[in-house]
Order: structure tokens, then sequence, then C-alpha cells
């Protein structure tokens, strides 16, 4: 089944690069115009439009701090301004910071909690608003492994995901009565850009560990993401979809 998204609009936060810009053209690809946020690459975000304008679908790029209010309210401005109705609001903006927790500095830990917990809440509130004044919408926010287990030396990180599924969970049951549905979305190991610097050989690492074994890629999270936005997702919202090959499920385990 293909998702058909003909005429909607759709606004994805820190779509520059990664899972971001894989949702943002996802979602043109399925019909959508798409506005792409980006904080500091202005030449990705350029290049995201670029691409959805290539595929006959209109793009503009907007430079906003999510977790700034005023930033997120004037992006939000710009959006309404050039779309007479917003019906799609992806969370994907996000940062993290790796230290330990006793090494972490309270201004490392301010900048994630702000830009991926409180980012959330603004855009939300902002799309959420505009959204019951016309008769609904859809909103996706993107998870991670650690919405279910913590990931040492990243305790900020891991806060504010955390922070993110129960939000969802809360946004979901006071918005379901205005048509709004509000979803998570958390990959496992998926390779971009900042992932490859993790380690030397990212991919041969994670998928060893995950019972599909290969890692995942920006289209499996887009894939999701275009399915929970579309009319055929109308009656889910409040979950947490694992885009992760199993391996957040996956126990430790003996006997393997």
């Amino acid at each position: 089944m293909k998702t058909d998204l003909a005429g909607k609009t759709a606004l994805v936060t820190g779509a520059s690069k990664g899972i971001g810009k894989g949702i943002a053209l996802e979602l043109a690809r399925a019909g959508c115009d798409v506005a792409v946020n980006y904080r500091s690459d202005r030449a990705g975000a350029e290049a995201t439009v670029a691409e959805i304008e290539a595929l006959g679908r209109r793009a503009f790029a907007l430079h906003a701090d999510v977790g700034i209010g005023a930033d997120a309210a004037t992006m939000f401005g710009e959006v309404f301004r050039r779309f007479e109705r917003l019906y799609i609001h992806v969370n994907n903006a996000g940062v993290q910071t790796f230290k330990p927790l006793l090494d972490l500095e309270e201004e490392e830990w301010d900048r994630v909690i702000d830009t991926n917990l409180k980012g959330c809440f603004l855009c939300t509130k902002l799309a959420a608003r505009h959204m019951k004044e016309r008769g609904g919408g859809r909103i996706v926010n993107i998870g991670s492994g650690c919405n279910k287990a913590p990931f040492p030396n990243l305790v900020s990180y891991t806060a504010s995901k955390g922070g993110i599924e129960m939000f969802t969970k809360a946004a979901a049951i006071e918005l379901g009565k205005y048509g709004v549905t509000v979803n998570c979305v958390a990959p496992g190991a998926v390779e971009i850009e900042r992932t490859k610097q993790e380690t030397g050989d990212y991919a041969a690492i994670w998928s060893k560990l995950t019972p599909i074994p290969r890692i995942g890629t920006t289209a499996d999270v887009a894939h999701t993401v275009g399915f929970l936005v579309s009319d055929e997702a109308s009656f889910i919202t409040g979950q947490t979809i694992w885009v992760d090959g199993g391996l957040f499920t996956r126990p430790q385990w003996p006997y393997d």
C-alpha cells in the first residue's frame, strides 16, 4: 500500500541531514509540500529543499532553534503564512552530548534537554493549536532506543528521549478530541552522518546485535512516519513504534 499525502503540507524539524532529511523526502514523495527546519546547517537544508523541489513539490528552508520559544513561534508563523493549513508536524530536531554523568556540565545538559524535549513541547503546542482550529492533524515525535534502555554516557539524551515518549502519550490523550494524533517513532541503530563518527565500523558492530542482522536506514524510519501521518493510521495515537530490527526487544541471553 502506497501512502498518499497529495495536497498535504508538513513541517519537519532538523531536516538538513540524516533521519530528518529522509523523512522530509519521504513525505514529499507521497505528495506533501514540506517546510524544512534547520538550526546550523543552512547548506544542508537548502539541499533538502532542492531535492524536494526536484520531486515536483513545494519546499522552503526555515532557520530556528526549536528550544527557544521566540524562534519556534517565528518559524511557525512563517509556515502558516506560506501554508494555509499545516497537516503534519514532525519533531525530529535533536542533539546529544557523549559524556559521563559526573563530567556533564549544566550547560551541556540544558542544551540537550532544551532542544530535544523542550523543543518537542514548544513545537507540538504551536502545531496542535493550529490543527485544533482546522479539524485535526498528525504529529510524530522521533524517539530513540533509549526510550526503553538507558544509554551509558548519554544521560541527558536518555532523559530527553524518555521524556518525549511520555510527552507523546500525554499529548495524545489531550489532543485526540481535536482530531490530532500524536505518536513516537523510536529508531534503533541507524547509520547517518553522526553515528558513523561513533566508531570505526558502526554497521558491523550494531548489525551483530540486531535480530534482523543489519542496521537501519533513514528510509526505514521515514516509511514508518509516512504511515503514521496517513489516513490509514487515523485510529493510532499515543504509541511508540520501534524501528530497530528487534534490537531493543532482544534480551541479554547467555545461550546465543
